[in-house]
């Protein structure tokens, strides 16, 4: 086997690419449960837990499920949220990739993201949870470890060194855990049901008519749109700091759930594919197992470069 450099001189002649994942199930099937009432045959409530899949089915079943009388919807989504005293996101994820390695299938973007690691390419994590930044960073990281070979993490670090060298001008490196630190930094992570992140959204005077025009429209999917922009703008505004105007670029969007992935189609024809005319947006829905990578959609192609 050829020997891996230490610095990847090649990663200036690369195609510029770029990706936004949903996380579950979409990179991982997550064991997160959530948390309702359901009703007895004798008429009372018991508090259960279940699947994501199965609250997919039941939560319209009024008659027989409802929010936890203590706490409401905070507390049906207790798991998908910080908490003081557990990191539910950071076990979940361990626990998920533990079944990975004794022969579960992996979600349909595992194979993707563990590719985008390797080729120390930036990213972002766009979730419908409320996690902070810091606790879905922290989750890439438990995912470089679990998912990443010893092999696989020295070809990330090659790459990593090469942008570094030929893109930010780097002739001295840090260690590999601080080559790291600043790669991470460079990525995003939103969970967009988060406080402080629907602070931001409300913020924004675009998406703060967009509520207002259309109270009725679901808050994810307006909130993903939210942060996809805003790692687009980071890509497109990197490039251009980096002198990388001219070049081929290509974003791609993976997610499990139909309703996102019309509405995120929908926003980039409408709107940011005309902002950015100069990239590729794809889509990736991953909602139909059947499909080992999802359906692949071009939604978005240039129509000059930037």
């Amino acid at each position: 086997m050829k020997p891996i450099p230490y610095v990847n001189d090649d990663v200036v002649t690369r195609a510029e690419k770029y990706y936004i994942f949903d996380w579950d199930d979409n990179i991982l099937h997550m064991p997160t449960k959530i948390r309702m009432e359901e009703r007895q045959p004798d008429g009372s409530w018991k508090l259960v837990e279940m699947s994501t899949a199965k609250f997919a089915v039941v939560r319209t079943d009024t008659e027989n499920y409802r929010a936890p009388s203590d706490g409401g919807w905070d507390a049906a989504f207790k798991y998908f949220a910080d908490a003081p005293d557990a990191n539910y996101f950071l076990c979940d994820t361990i626990e998920a990739l533990e079944r990975i390695e004794h022969g579960e299938k992996p979600g349909p973007s595992y194979l993707a993201l563990k590719k985008t690691l390797r080729e120390g390419r930036l990213f972002a994590i766009v979730t419908a949870r409320g996690h902070s930044p810091k606790t879905l960073e922290l989750a890439v990281r438990v995912f470089i470890k679990y998912a990443l070979t010893d092999l696989e993490r020295e070809e990330m670090m090659s790459n990593l060194r090469g942008y570094r060298k030929h893109f930010d001008h780097v002739d001295k490196f840090g260690t590999d855990a601080e080559e790291l630190d600043y790669y991470l930094s460079m990525c995003h992570y939103s969970g967009v049901m988060g406080g402080r992140f629907f602070d931001r959204v409300k913020e924004d005077p675009l998406y703060l008519a967009k509520i207002k025009e259309n109270p009725s429209a679901r808050f994810p999917e307006l909130a993903k749109e939210y942060a996809i922009r805003d790692f687009v703008e980071h890509v497109f505004h990197t490039l251009k700091r980096n002198g990388m105007s001219g070049k081929p670029v290509s974003i791609g969007f993976s997610d499990d759930d139909k309703d996102n992935v019309k509405t995120i189609s929908s926003y980039i024809e409408r709107e940011l594919g005309r902002r950015f005319e100069g990239f590729k947006f794809v889509v990736y829905d991953t909602s139909d197992r059947t499909l080992e990578h999802g359906r692949k959609v071009v939604v978005s192609m240039p129509e000059r470069l930037i």
